[in-house]
């Protein structure tokens, strides 16, 4: 199981790094798709606020390759992957599956840390 969350803790780290450097430099160039999800997305472009998402998606990836403070990229990670899954839900359900397979990948990298996650899921404080 080691070796398999360090291959998944891996894989995140990459795709997130490219993707998310991506939303500075735009080197992975694609049309937008048509419809509301075009608009969404033109939206996300046209104020900026992908360069806020890049970010976090970038530093995400930096820390699951180095193997620092995996937990915080992973609480970095969460809310980039739910956003990505209900997009997909709501506006594209055809193209679910890489969203489908990056949270798959999260699940196995939280699973192997999730004794830092330990304090959020008790039901009250210890006395």
């Amino acid at each position: 199981m080691k070796i398999i969350g360090a291959i998944a803790r891996y894989l995140l780290g990459l795709m997130f790094l490219v993707f998310g450097l991506n939303g500075f430099f735009n080197f992975l160039h694609g049309p937008l798709p048509p419809g509301p999800p075009g608009e969404f997305l033109g939206l996300l472009v046209s104020t900026h606020f992908v360069y806020a998402i890049g970010a976090v998606m970038g530093i995400s990836g930096i820390l699951f390759l180095f193997n620092r403070y995996v937990a915080l990229g992973l609480v970095l990670l969460g809310p980039v992957l739910f956003n990505i899954l209900v997009f997909h839900i709501v506006m594209q359900p055809k193209t679910i599956g890489p969203g489908v397979v990056v949270t798959l990948l999260w699940l196995l990298v939280f699973w192997q840390h999730r004794a830092a996650f330990a304090g959020i899921f008790a039901a009250r404080l210890p006395a």
